[in-house]
């Protein structure tokens, strides 16, 4: 049984009116290779006629972006050509590459009504031979993502990437890694096997948990040795989970604002391109 190391609790960030929890980096722990960052946002409501999410154009270079929707919607938009709005339930999984511009704001219709909105956002590290691959969007809805019945039904995984209890996942990354969003409900028990080489993501989103005979608590980040390959879960409210493992990549890691490099020359050639326009022109 892997032993955990630590467990971190996201800590307060909020941009303009929107409630953020950033869980990593914190004081505590950088990263989680190659997990770079994640941010809670919410959950909170939103009046009608509001302004929405503040993430204008910005850009991004040497990573991929994973945003998971779990209450309002995104729309999308980014200087490759992209563009589409994801719904609650759904996935947004970006590969920055090589750079591009994007944004993501609520759509027309969430800034009209208002509603519940909470967003996940987790940055996950390219290897250094895909660092500079040509941008790749893929917008999933709820449904686009296969689901799995575990624990006699009382726990609902939605394999977003890599392989879970035998079912493919909705995205085949360009590194193996494999991440999902668990549903469970109170008294739910899983197992997972997990490769001790492989760096464990565990986030607890909502509820409480019990993972390898230690209790965690919703917004709270826990990080594991390297010692063992079981993890053994335990619902002790209705809760949901954040779950991902990769292999560690073991490359330096280089980041300045929107890019993650390997060298600070990499990261200073990146903000030349971006201001010279090699990562596309916006349009509105």
């Amino acid at each position: 049984m892997r032993t955990i190391k630590a467990q971190h609790r996201a800590v307060s960030a909020p941009i303009a009116d929107l409630t953020t929890y950033r869980a990593l980096p914190t004081p505590a722990v950088e990263h989680i290779d190659p997990f770079l960052f994640l941010n809670h946002h919410g959950p909170q409501v939103y009046r009608p006629g509001n302004r929405g999410l503040p993430f204008g154009p910005h850009p991004h270079r040497g990573f991929e972006t994973v945003t998971f929707i779990l209450a309002g919607d995104i729309m999308h938009q980014d200087s490759s050509g992209h563009q589409s709005v994801i719904e609650a339930g759904g996935v947004q999984w970006m590969t920055a590459g090589s750079g591009l511009i994007h944004s993501e704001i609520s759509s027309d219709h969430f800034k009209q009504t208002g509603g519940d909105l909470e967003i996940l956002q987790l940055w996950v590290n390219l290897p250094a031979r895909h660092k500079m691959v040509p941008p790749h969007y893929q917008g999933l809805q709820k449904a686009d993502i296969p689901e799995v019945t575990l624990a006699d039904g009382r726990a609902r995984l939605h394999a977003v990437s890599g392989t879970w209890a035998g079912q493919t996942g909705a995205v085949q990354p360009l590194a193996d890694i494999q991440l999902a969003t668990i549903d469970l409900e109170a008294g739910a028990m899983l197992d997972f096997t997990i490769p001790a080489a492989r760096s464990i993501f565990f986030y607890t989103i909502r509820g409480k948990l019990r993972v390898n005979e230690q209790e965690t608590e919703a917004r709270t980040l826990t990080e594991f040795h390297h010692d063992g390959d079981d993890l053994h879960i335990e619902a002790l409210t209705d809760a949901v989970l954040l779950l991902g493992h990769a292999l560690p990549f073991e490359e330096p890691i280089v980041a300045y604002g929107p890019f993650v490099m390997n060298t600070e020359q990499e990261i200073q050639q990146a903000y030349q391109d971006y201001r010279a326009g090699r990562f596309g022109t916006w349009q509105h």
